[in-house]
């Protein structure tokens, strides 16, 4: 027994002996004090082991608690994201409805000013109206209303033309417009009215300008 385990045992011996034993480290406890002396040694022990125990419980809980802090967090950042996407939604859906009822009086603007009689293209009326028509253009491209492109020669896309018509008789190895019936949009990026065409066929090597078109149906 070194003198350090010999102080602690002596330390919490009682009696006559624990002045003569706290500087004795190099002898032994008698034997009537061991067993007070092993059990209070054995009980700080226990009580040592105990307080480790329960420090390891507490921070396993503290870990447990973290972990679901992180896990509430995360899951409503989720549901925030969540939201704002389907508000996002909502929004564009709406805004989406808004705009499809006004593109049929867009279409009848666009037809009356691509009509107008060649002795009225200098009347202050006529004119008015193509003013205003270019404003309102202006306006629904603020919103995010922006026309497909469907001119005479553009690739045709399925995804953004809808082929009316097809001119079987051209020839060629790709697919071409050759007239735009109606007008197509996207709001946003996101395609509200596919652009009504008609399809021809080109050759590679053709300028995407020499396209015959139907010259007796005026462009809508």
């Amino acid at each position: 027994m070194d003198w350090r385990t010999t102080e602690r045992l002596a330390n919490v011996a009682s009696g006559d002996y624990f002045d003569y034993y706290f500087h004795s480290y190099d002898r032994a406890l008698p034997l009537h004090i061991w067993p007070r002396a092993v059990l209070a040694v054995q009980k700080e022990e226990k009580m040592t082991k105990n307080k480790a125990k329960k420090t390891e419980d507490l921070e396993q809980q503290l870990g447990e608690l973290t972990l679901d802090l992180q896990r509430t967090r995360a899951d409503f950042e989720n549901y925030r994201k969540r939201v704002e996407a389907e508000k996002q939604s909502a929004h564009q859906m709406g805004q989406a409805k808004s705009v499809m009822k006004l593109l049929p009086v867009i279409d009848t603007i666009e037809r009356a000013i691509a009509n107008v009689p060649e002795e009225l293209q200098d009347n202050a009326w006529a004119k008015g109206v193509a003013g205003l028509n270019k404003q309102l253009d202006k306006q629904l491209k603020e919103i995010g209303l922006e026309k497909i492109n469907a001119k005479p020669g553009t690739l045709f896309n399925p995804e953004l033309h809808q082929a009316v018509q097809f001119d079987e008789e051209a020839e060629g190895d790709k697919e071409v417009i050759a007239e735009e019936l109606r007008a197509g949009y996207t709001l946003d990026g996101v395609v509200i009215r596919d652009a009504m065409v008609k399809v021809t066929r080109q050759s590679s090597e053709s300028p995407q300008t020499n396209v015959r078109v139907n010259t007796d149906t005026s462009e809508k």
